[in-house]
């Protein structure tokens, strides 16, 4: 049987950063050379970064990523590169302003040998759905050359290309390719491992022809791409599989289909090496488990984002709360404990337990931390305001004063140092807006945006049992939620109890149903009605809070789009 080698690079690009991801490009590429590799593939857009968003409407961003594209491509020798970049026709005028659409702009891959450039391939199935828009900025591609890389012939696809049914992949099956390459920028999700290996195996079940599927990791702004990149055989086994979360350069050996009819037009770009090699074994690098799944991926967003944005360390507010427990935890492990500060804020209603709690905990992870008690700056706001609230019972507004507080202290010394500060509110508070606009969600990255308040104990819980330890002390795991901005404050006095709302903001916000639909399903009728309402009036809220890593099907902010002004109620009474 013909067979080839492959490797897998998966690495981590950032937007723009076009000189730098060429250095990575060519760094994996050494390495596939010294390890005797036929070709090594790259992922979705390797050279400009994804997703580029508007950066694709400056002519000067296209055509430095095009002389980005022929660097790597002079550096090839024998083994060829297949990379992605953004191709574009000569006369395309992104900058045009009286054009409605912008054609000429492809999402591709450049296939590359003996220093050349030997052709491109253009991305025919554009998604528009989810956190995609690729329909806004690419015109599709038509056509469907082979290449031919040391003697086997290989079709070359891009990531939603493979999940077409019959779609593009088996047009280059049937047209004579031996094994496809699919490059892809597939953002992380819970479950979406196994959903990829779904739609890989289905591919193979229609076209009987192996499949190298090479995927980016690394955080973009609120994306996460896992890597996790595989190739499976022409029964749909897996041949490779490189590991999660992290950079990689996976090399495999792999059989592919003898050689069948050619009807599509075959460009040659290596012939074999004379090299002689031997054998690799088939190495399968472990899926994690769905909690350290997610762990990952929340700690590889946060040091992206934090250090592709310049910044080496952060602070955040530490209440003695599960949430901002849980955000320390992450932080130290994708910074570093060195880089981590924790803001101790008191006021006159924390309680004891919430101060020796945090004191406990920064000492277990190893953070630096410091106390800066609000009480002058809230007497000073009451004694202020007393005149204009003159007559009025205390309420809300003082509640919310003492996080508004705790918000400009956060801000001054994120100033004085040159920190980034981390907000720590979970999901289900941003879904029915149990947040202080301007206080508790001021900062620049919220750390756990898209984990639902159930899941931060379970992934609390996880972290203490990989950790063989109580790093988050047991007392933080068991105390009642509380906010602790009036006496003897809980979360259960405001909502129900998070076993009852997690349920409900799951089908409201990730499944889309309206109360009605709660209702029939069983939830009761009033408090469904009451929660459905919150989750619309808090739109204006979720606008205004900083973004997060993405980890479920449907976030807050590119995913979930709805109207601020909304009187849609899906409640007939």
């Amino acid at each position: 049987m013909p067979s080839l080698r492959i490797a897998l690079c998966q690495i981590d690009v950032i937007v723009g950063a076009l000189d730098a991801n060429v250095e990575l490009v060519l760094d994996a590429l050494r390495r596939a050379e010294a390890a005797h590799c036929d070709v090594a593939v790259f992922p979705e857009l390797t050279i400009c970064g994804y997703p580029p968003e508007d950066l694709v409407y400056k002519r000067r961003f296209l055509d430095e990523n095009r002389a980005a594209m022929e660097r790597v491509a002079a550096a090839t020798g024998d083994c060829a590169a297949v990379f992605g970049y953004l191709d574009f026709d000569d006369d395309a005028d992104p900058d045009d302003p009286d054009a409605l659409y912008h054609p000429g702009i492809y999402n591709a891959a450049a296939i590359c040998a003996d220093g050349d450039v030997k052709g491109s391939y253009h991305k025919q199935a554009l998604p528009n759905y989810d956190v995609f828009d690729e329909k806004r900025y690419y015109t599709p591609g038509t056509e469907f050359p082979l290449w031919s890389i040391a003697g086997v012939n290989v079709g070359v696809s891009i990531c939603e290309d493979v999940w077409v049914d019959h779609g593009p992949v088996n047009v280059l099956a049937d047209g004579g390719a031996q094994m496809i390459i699919n490059l892809n920028a597939s953002p992380y999700r819970q479950h979406k491992v196994e959903a990829r290996m779904e739609v890989l195996a289905k591919r193979i079940t229609e076209i009987r022809t192996p499949i190298a599927y090479v995927n980016l990791v690394g955080g973009q702004d609120e994306l996460v791409f896992d890597g996790g990149s595989v190739v499976l055989d022409a029964d749909g086994e897996l041949v490779a599989r490189a590991g999660q979360f992290v950079e990689q350069v996976h090399v495999a050996d792999f059989e592919v289909n003898e050689q069948q009819p050619v009807t599509l037009p075959l460009i040659e770009v290596t012939t074999r090496p004379s090299v002689s090699r031997t054998g690799l074994p088939t190495v399968l690098e472990p899926v994690l488990e769905p909690l350290e799944e997610i762990w990952h991926a929340l700690v590889l967003g946060a040091r992206d984002y934090v250090r592709n944005n310049g910044f080496t360390e952060v602070c955040f507010g530490l209440s003695g709360g599960i949430d901002s427990a849980l955000t320390a935890a992450i932080a130290a492990d994708a910074l570093g404990p060195e880089n981590v500060h924790a803001i101790m804020m008191p006021s006159r209603y924390s309680s004891d337990h919430s101060l020796t709690d945090s004191e406990k905990l920064c000492q277990n992870l190893g953070i630096n931390s410091r106390t800066i008690a609000i009480e002058p700056a809230h007497e000073a706001f009451l004694t202020m305001l007393a005149p204009s609230f003159e007559g009025r019972a205390p309420g809300l507004t003082e509640e919310n004063l003492q996080s508004r507080i705790r918000g400009v202290v956060l801000m001054a010394l994120a100033n004085e140092f040159g920190w980034l500060v981390l907000t720590t509110g979970n999901k289900s508070e941003l879904a029915v807006g149990y947040s202080t606009l301007y206080g508790d969600t001021a900062g620049a990255y919220a750390v756990i945006k898209d984990v639902w308040k159930l899941q931060v104990y379970a992934l609390a819980e996880d972290y203490n049992r990989r950790a063989g330890r109580e790093v988050i002390p047991v007392s933080i795991l068991t105390k009642a939620p509380s906010a602790e901005l009036r006496p003897d404050q809980r979360d259960d006095q405001s909502l129900p109890p998070y076993e009852v709302l997690d349920p409900m903001l799951v089908e409201l916000v990730e499944h889309d149903k309206t109360a009605v639909e709660l209702i029939e399903a069983g939830f009761d009728p009033a408090v469904s009605r009451r929660i459905a309402r919150l989750v619309d009036l808090a739109e204006y809220k979720r606008r205004q809070s900083p973004l997060g890593t993405r980890i479920t099907k449907r976030a807050f902010g590119r995913d979930r789009r709805m109207p601020i002004t909304n009187h849609f109620r899906g409640n007939p009474d």
